[in-house]
């Protein structure tokens, strides 16, 4: 499904934030209103919006201020910001470029070309955006090969060495329960880098039309003992004559399996065990909905959740939902 851009509108005139939002919503824009400076700074951290319409004459805190204290933020800096102003002298369109505002427009304002230009600063954000991914997937291209290359050896004779020792103590001997804490440690270590290489090297063998409920059926077969020795409640609920999509089988399940250990794991604490698996049709797009009743992500990490740099860091130690988003990514698809 595509995502929709969500704008902040932000103006004390309420008869211009209705109008901006019957027209944002006409062209399929999320949005949300704030009538204040104040308001507005409180509700961008909340909302995440893609692009700020926001006017310069406010109560309490002016326009001015609030795109000042965006742009200085690092975690706001980089949300396009349209100023809206009623003085048109061009003194007060050169302050608000000077203080980091991405486009200016003077009141009464051509609804058109104030549609134009935010499409504009949307297309800029997008391009801005997936050269950051690019920057990040040759920084992860690179430290896999320094991974493979300084350490994976080295990382192999450890073990190799550990599990000689091991071998050769004593059933009785205390330090044996310390040599089996390294070869467990390297194990995993040996697995992340494993999964590195792999994540580098995928690549799509073969398609053909499949059935994704069939694969979302085989994949939970995989779980089918886990989730019955753990008392989880799996429903399903499947498109009828869903629509055949030409798929790597092997990598879709795959993926499908890395997303549903992750709704698992989740769920290890929690009381309420329920895992529940919809597939339905958005537009162009056929949509799985995978949803647990597990303890969630706090809402500052969801973002990263895919980002191969940190999500080994937030969770226990591996790739899955990094391949998961890659393996969908081939396919033409997202994760959202």
């Amino acid at each position: 499904m595509e995502k929709k851009n969500k704008i902040l509108i932000v103006d004390d005139a309420e008869d211009t934030v209705e109008l901006l939002k019957k027209r944002f919503h006409a062209e399929g824009y999320g949005t949300a209103e704030a009538y204040n400076g104040e308001e507005a700074l409180q509700k961008v951290p909340e909302y995440e919006p893609d692009l700020i319409v926001l006017d310069v004459m406010m109560p309490k805190i002016d326009g001015y201020e609030v795109c000042q204290r965006l742009k200085a933020d690092e975690k706001t800096k980089y949300i396009p910001i349209l100023m809206l102003t009623a003085k048109g002298e061009v003194e007060h369109k050169i302050k608000g470029l000077d203080i980091g505002a991405d486009d200016y427009m003077g009141k009464p304002f051509d609804y058109k070309e104030l549609s134009a230009r935010i499409r504009s600063l949307l297309s800029i954000k997008a391009t801005h955006e997936k050269k950051v991914v690019e920057e990040k997937t040759g920084a992860l291209e690179q430290m896999i090969d320094e991974v493979a290359h300084e350490i994976r050896n080295p990382l192999t004779s450890i073990g190799g060495f550990a599990r000689k020792v091991f071998n050769k103590l004593p059933e009785e001997d205390p330090n044996r329960k310390y040599m089996q804490m390294i070869i467990e440690d390297v194990a995993v270590l040996e697995n992340m880098i494993k999964q590195l290489i792999e994540l580098k090297s995928m690549e799509i063998s073969q398609k053909e039309s499949v059935n994704l409920n069939e694969i979302i059926a085989d994949a939970l077969q995989v779980f089918e003992k886990e989730t019955s020795e753990k008392n989880i409640q799996v429903t399903t609920v499947f498109l009828d004559n869903a629509p055949l999509l030409l798929t790597d089988k092997k990598l879709m399940k795959r993926a499908l399996c890395n997303m549903i250990k992750n709704a698992l794991e989740a769920m290890e604490t929690t009381t309420a065990k329920e895992l529940a698996i919809k597939t339905f049709l958005s537009g162009d797009y056929l949509d799985i909905t995978i949803a647990d009743t597990g303890k969630g992500i706090e809402k500052d990490k969801i973002k990263n959740i895919f980002d191969p740099m940190v999500s080994s860091k937030m969770f226990s130690p591996g790739l899955g939902l990094t391949f998961a988003l890659k393996i969908v990514q081939y396919h033409n698809g997202t994760i959202a």
